[in-house]
């Protein structure tokens, strides 16, 4: 009897708790996992025909260069990122304030055209090598077509990710801390290894695993240079190979593999704290640096932007030098305004649908809710290439469906609905970016807190009214950062945008991929410079916001 008494209160909690919002959140969730449900369902149709050959010949290669890309590139972006920001939080040194920001900027340029720029440096026939040879120093260039080059490239693209969150926990250690160490006789070297190293252990990680999921949804940079990686083989199997099962079986696997790099990160950080008390919050004090020691920490600080950024930028104005009279015209206008038009209205869409999960999940009492709307935002975790087949699967069947359906009943003849168009890569970039938005727009609504709304629910308005009229405003700085970050984003994206883009479209992305692959490297620099300015520009705003 206590059993059925217990059941009939949980029942009548769940009716007197779900609302129409729970039913919104439910239905905008379920959308958005729709691509990784789908994997998971095909998965039960068995292998495919060249599942065996590729287990047999192919999936230990797959394996070894990936996990060796994750393992360099993550050694490599630690050393860049947490020294860069140990040396512009912790000292003051000639050129700091500007490194600060520049450091940054490497994100401003995809790691795929980070790779062109490089090989068209240091091949034998390349700038550098053509220079020092006609300043009489024998210099043949070097190789970067291998796995240490794609580990150098994809590292010195990639770390400001792991600069970011490390500088934000290091400017949040009190100088208090370095004060108690000092007096416990600690130098400061052994302050950075004993005491703020392990503080910023969080923000180290959370930045690498960014690192590594974008270094497993690279496509481009290991294409060019001929490394196999599990995205390069699911790309192989769904378009050479023709065999649709097999690059599902290769997406789960990759997707496998990235869920147990997040779960041994929790199951290594455990119960775990990092946090300061209130008295612990005075403002970090820099160290002087003065003489040879300045100019030793500002080159040091300056080696990842100069490999970062200023390299490759250099060789990429060179080349636009020589071919931008070949490359601009009426076409190369046209595929500008596609980018810019598809980035921003899919970057407008992501922020309203991660603005209305924030929201909606907080409209009802359903327990749980808020966890379950949270589960969306597991598509940044998922690279490009999987997303984009997820979502293909689907789109096809519902085309040959309409397609019968409208050819039975109504005599009329037509192609592909869904599948191919703007609609179906604006739902991707949705799908794979809503994180990016989810999490600054997550803050913001955090500290206006609650009690503003609920006295507009007690003066009658209604809660959609309320979200409008007064926490929108309030919440324009967190949407207009969500909306550049995912127009970033979304402008740099290449294997989703590969697979799923119209025919009739092009973007400044799969261009510049397009000419590097027909052996047009010097070309791809018109379309791989819009990219950079407009990302540059948007990072240095982005910058200026976080340091106000």
């Amino acid at each position: 009897m206590k059993n059925i008494y217990t059941s009939r209160n949980k029942i009548r909690r769940f009716k007197r708790d779900i609302s129409t919002w729970s039913v919104w959140v439910l239905i905008l969730v379920l959308l958005i996992g729709l691509p990784i449900y789908t994997i998971g369902i095909r998965l039960f149709d068995g292998p495919g025909e060249m599942w065996e050959h590729i287990v047999e010949h192919l999936l230990g290669l797959y394996l070894a260069n990936s996990l060796s890309l994750i393992l360099g590139c993550g050694l490599l972006t630690l050393i860049f990122g947490v020294f860069s920001a140990w040396f512009v939080s912790h000292y003051d040194f000639p050129g700091r304030r500007q490194l600060e920001w520049l450091l940054i900027l490497p994100l401003a340029i995809p790691s795929y055209i980070t790779a062109y720029a490089y090989h068209g440096l240091f091949e034998f026939s390349g700038s550098l090598p053509v220079l020092f040879r006609h300043a009489g120093i024998p210099f043949n260039g070097i190789d970067f077509m291998n796995l240490p080059g794609l580990i150098l490239v994809l590292s010195i693209s990639l770390y400001p990710y792991v600069y970011v969150s490390t500088r934000v926990a290091f400017l949040h250690q009190s100088n208090r801390l370095k004060e108690v160490s000092a007096l416990m006789g600690t130098s400061l070297r052994q302050f950075f290894f004993r005491v703020a190293l392990p503080l910023a252990r969080p923000a180290i990680v959370g930045g690498l695993m960014l690192v590594m999921m974008e270094v497993l949804n690279d496509y481009g940079a290991a294409h060019y240079y001929g490394v196999n990686t599990f995205t390069t083989g699911i790309f192989r199997a769904w378009f050479s190979l023709q065999d649709p099962q097999t690059a599902i079986y290769l997406s789960a696997l990759l997707v496998a593999i990235i869920f147990g790099l997040l779960f041994f990160e929790s199951w290594q950080r455990r119960n775990k704290r990092y946090t300061l008390s209130a008295q612990f919050t005075i403002r970090n004090l820099r160290t002087p640096l003065k003489g040879k020691a300045g100019i030793i920490a500002m080159i040091l600080t300056f080696i990842p932007f100069l490999l970062g950024f200023m390299l490759p930028l250099a060789q990429l104005i060179y080349w636009a030098i020589l071919t931008w009279s070949k490359v601009v015209d009426t076409e190369f206008i046209q595929m500008l305004w596609n980018s810019f038009g598809i980035a921003l209205s899919s970057a407008v869409i992501t922020a309203l649908a991660a603005l209305l999960l924030i929201y909606m999940s907080d409209w009802n009492r359903l327990y749980g809710i808020r966890l379950f709307a949270r589960s969306a935002t597991l598509g940044y975790a998922i690279p490009g290439a999987i997303i984009a087949i997820g979502i293909l699967i689907p789109t096809l069947a519902m085309d040959k469906f309409l397609i019968g359906f409208l050819q039975q009943y109504f005599n009329v003849t037509t192609g592909f609905i869904i599948n191919g168009t703007i609609a179906a890569m604006v739902y991707a970039y949705l799908v794979r970016f809503l994180t990016v938005a989810y999490n600054p727009l997550e803050a913001a609504s955090l500290k206006i807190g609650k009690h503003l709304s609920e006295s507009s629910r007690l003066l009658g308005r209604n809660r959609l009214r309320t979200l409008l009229s007064i926490e929108m405003p309030l919440l324009k700085t967190g949407l207009f950062s969500a909306i550049v970050l995912v127009f970033v984003d979304v402008l740099k994206e290449l294997p989703l945008t590969l697979i799923l883009k119209p025919y009739h479209i092009q973007t400044l992305a799969v261009k510049a991929y397009e000419y590097a692959s027909d052996e047009m490297v010097a070309e791809a620099s018109m379309p791989s410079l819009c990219i950079i300015v407009t990302c540059a520009i948007i990072i240095r705003y982005l910058n200026k916001i976080i340091s106000n």
